[in-house]
């Protein structure tokens, strides 16, 4: 049964997640949803409310998550949830200190994402037919998708108002309505610049879709789907025989920045990514790159 601490400090720390961090509403919910887990496995051993908890008590809730038969990566979400919770209790000065500090999620065995090589995707927007409209729009899509390592979801929403090419950057609205400038690179405004002249200029444009980059024949934002099925189409057409999809471009934005030396906090800022963490699984992909330049080209590595 909910008791009256745990209402309150859940309201609250909903409110902060809302306004101070500017999750959205499916974020907001995840947290909420793990938070109701931990607050029912609080409940069952007789604790009232969160700030009952110390850390020998809490210590026991891993466990519990893992009987009920969730996958590692989503327990390790769950816990995560609850030390930010935590954190944010602290932070408050509801508590002194977080009793979550030292709760260890399972360990997930993060993978490697699929990256591409810059010769797959030159050969990729090299089989672009050009001789249509849309393929005009697929080159400068692709150019932009790799350029500036977006999100599909950040590439399909980019507006006229946010691609600032005197300067050199895109405005990029990403996760939570956080706003980022990512420098976008002469070969992608070209192609920009090209689709707008010459193609986007003859559209019937929707009245919703006026400051829409990336639009459809008919006038309207494309899919997300549309942008996924075109890069599947393209990457067989290639003979590129690796599973992406449009997210790829943007570990392959991230891999080829790490691979050539750029600061680990730079590349975080391009990407949006809210922990450096989430940005570190790129430097070991640069380990492998090492690793297979050395065995390639070492004259004792046979």
């Amino acid at each position: 049964m909910t008791t009256p601490a745990w209402i309150g400090a859940k309201q609250r720390f909903k409110q902060y997640l809302q306004l101070e961090r500017s999750l959205s509403l499916n974020s907001v919910e995840a947290y909420m949803a793990d938070l109701d887990k931990f607050e029912l496995w609080s409940v069952s051993q007789g604790w009232s409310g969160p700030l009952d908890m110390d850390q020998q008590r809490i210590q026991k809730f891993p466990e519990w998550v893992s009987d009920l038969g969730f996958q590692a990566t989503s327990q390790a979400r769950i816990i995560s949830g609850v030390r930010s919770f935590y954190k944010f209790l602290v932070m408050e000065d509801s508590l002194a200190e977080s009793p979550a500090d030292f709760l260890e999620p399972p360990k997930t065995g993060r993978k490697l994402p699929v990256v591409l090589s810059e010769e797959e995707i030159d050969a990729m927007i090299a089989a672009v037919d050009r001789s249509t409209a849309e393929g005009e729009r697929n080159v400068a899509m692709l150019e932009t998708l790799y350029s500036c390592g977006l999100r599909v979801s950040e590439l399909v929403g980019l507006r006229m108002t946010q691609v600032h090419a005197t300067e050199g950057f895109v405005q990029v609205v990403g996760k939570g309505n956080k706003e980022r400038l990512v420098p976008v690179g002469g070969r992608a405004l070209k192609h920009i610049r090209l689709y707008v002249d010459q193609v986007r200029v003859h559209l019937n444009i929707q009245p919703s879709a006026r400051d829409i980059v990336f639009l459809s024949k008919r006038g309207g934002p494309v899919s997300r789907q549309s942008v996924f099925l075109i890069i599947k189409a393209l990457a067989m057409k290639a003979g590129v025989r690796k599973n992406i999809s449009p997210h790829t471009f943007r570990h392959s934005f991230a891999t080829h920045l790490v691979e050539a030396g750029a600061d680990l906090r730079a590349v975080q800022e391009m990407l949006g990514h809210e922990s450096i963490t989430t940005t570190e699984i790129y430097t070991h992909l640069d380990r492998n790159y090492l690793a297979d330049t050395l065995l390639k080209f070492h004259p004792r590595s046979g």
